[in-house]
C-alpha cells in the first residue's frame, strides 16, 4: 500500500516513537515543516541548528519562536545514535563503536592529517557482497543504515572534536568506505550525502565526498544523476576470473560492464578521474605481470591507482603483500603513465585500518569456514 507524505507524518505523529529529523534532508525537511503548516524557511533554520550546531534540544533554538519550539518538541525529534565506545590510536586515529540497536553496531573511523580530517562513514550493518578480504563481510548482511544513522556519524564526529557553531569543522573530508556496500543502501546514502553537500548543514564540495562501491553497476548510473560524488571502485584484481572470487558481486557486473560504468559516470563526476582501490594481497594480486594486465584494462578509463597493504584479521587466508612487492607493482603502474598512490596503514592498533571495520567478530555468514586457495594469473 502506498501512503503519501501527510499520511506517513499523521501516522508517525501518533506513533509511540516520533520522527527523528535526522533523517531528513532539506527537501524532505521543507516538506515536514509544510505538513504541520509551517513556512519553508524554517528548515533552513532547522538544519543550521541540527548540523552546524550540533543542537537536539528544541528547546535552544533561540531563533524559532517560542510556539514552534513547542509544537516541534511535541510532534517531532532530533536523535543520534548511540556512542558504544571510544578509541584513539597512537597515530591520531579515532574510531567509535555506534550502537544502532537490536545487538548490531557500526564503525566509523576519523583519520587526522596535516591538511584535512578524514572521517570514514558506515552505510550498512554488516555487508552481504562477501568481499574475501574483508572483516565485515564476515558478519553476514543485517541491515541497511536510516539516514540519521548515516549522517549521525558525522554529526557525532564534529561533536566529539570540538567543532564549533562559527562553522569551524574538523571533518573536511568524508568517504563512503566504512562498513556495508553504500549503493546497496541507494536512497539513505544519497539523503545523507545531500546533507553533507548542504550549504546549511555541512558545505562540503563534491570532489571532498568520495562512494567507494565494490561495483553495483545500475547504482553507479543512479548516483551520477541522484548525487555526483567522487567515486572510489574496489577493484582488487585485473581479470573476471580472480575478481569473481575476490569480490564476488563481479558474478553479476563483470569488468566491462563496470568500466563501461566508470566511463559514463565522469559525464557528471566532480573530478575527471575514478580512484581505483586495490588492496594488496601476498601471492594473489601482487605480481609484476597482473600490474601489466591491470593496464590493459584500464586503458579506456581515466583513474588513479590507490594500493592499499591488506590489513589482517583472524581466519582471513590472506596475508600483505611484501613492501618490495607493493612498490615493483607501483613502480610498474606509474612507468605506464598512471597516477598511484600507496595507503598509509592508519589505526591497526585498534582495528581501525581499511579493512579491518569489526575484525573481531565470529563469521556469521553460515558458509562452510575455509581458505580460500587462488592461484595468480
Amino acid at each position: 500500500m502506498n501512503f503519501n507524505r501527510a499520511t506517513f507524518i499523521h501516522a508517525e505523529f501518533h506513533s509511540a516513537v516520533t520522527p527523528n529529523l535526522l533523517n531528513y534532508d532539506a527537501a524532505q525537511l521543507t516538506g515536514f515543516f509544510a505538513d504541520i503548516g509551517e513556512k519553508p524557511f524554517r528548515a533552513k533554520q532547522l538544519l543550521r541548528w541540527m548540523h552546524q550546531c550540533g543542537e537536539a534540544d528544541f528547546s535552544n533554538m533561540s531563533d524559532l519562536a517560542k510556539s514552534l519550539r513547542e509544537k516541534l518538541a511535541a510532534c517531532a525529534r532530533i536523535e543520534a545514535p548511540r556512542i558504544a565506545s571510544d578509541a584513539t590510536a597512537a597515530d591520531g586515529t579515532r574510531k567509535w563503536l555506534i550502537d544502532v540497536g537490536n545487538g548490531n553496531a557500526v564503525e566509523s573511523v576519523f583519520i587526522p592529517e596535516a591538511n584535512r580530517g578524514t572521517l570514514c562513514v558506515s552505510s550498512q550493518a554488516g555487508c552481504a557482497l562477501d568481499c574475501k578480504f574483508c572483516s565485515t563481510g564476515k558478519q553476514g548482511f543485517n541491515r541497511n543504515l536510516t539516514t540519521a544513522e548515516i549522517i549521525g556519524q558525522l554529526w557525532i564526529a564534529n561533536k566529539a572534536l570540538g567543532a564549533t557553531s562559527k562553522g569551524e569543522r574538523v571533518v573536511s573530508n568524508v568517504v563512503m568506505m566504512g562498513m556495508g556496500e553504500p549503493l546497496a543502501n541507494f536512497d539513505n546514502v544519497v539523503a545523507a550525502m545531500r546533507l553533507m553537500l548542504d550549504d546549511n548543514a555541512y558545505g562540503l564540495s563534491r570532489r571532498r565526498v568520495t562512494l567507494s562501491t565494490s561495483g553495483i553497476v545500475p547504482a553507479i548510473d543512479r548516483l551520477r544523476d541522484a548525487c555526483p560524488v567522487a567515486l572510489a571502485v574496489s577493484l582488487h584484481a585485473p581479470n573476471d576470473a580472480l575478481r569473481d572470487v575476490l569480490v564476488p558481486i563481479n558474478r553479476k557486473y563483470p569488468l566491462a560492464e563496470l568500466l563501461a560504468a566508470c566511463r559514463r559516470y565522469l559525464d557528471k563526476a566532480p573530478r575527471d578521474f575514478i580512484t581505483f582501490e586495490y588492496v594488496m594481497l601476498d601471492g594473489v594480486n601482487d605480481s609484476v605481470e597482473q600490474a601489466r594486465e591491470l593496464i590493459a584494462l584500464v586503458r579506456d578509463v581515466p583513474c588513479k591507482f590507490n594500493l592499499i597493504p591488506f590489513n589482517p584479521f583472524p581466519q582471513s587466508g590472506f596475508k600483505r603483500s611484501p613492501r618490495e612487492a607493493i612498490r615493483r607493482f607501483a613502480e610498474t603502474l606509474l612507468a605506464a603513465g598512471l597516477v598511484v598512490t600507496t595507503r598509509k596503514t592508519r589505526g591497526d592498533d585498534i582495528d581501525a585500518a581499511c579493512g579491518q571495520l569489526a575484525g573481531k567478530v565470529d563469521d556469521k555468514t553460515r558458509r562452510t569456514r575455509r581458505v580460500v586457495e587462488i592461484q595468480p594469473c
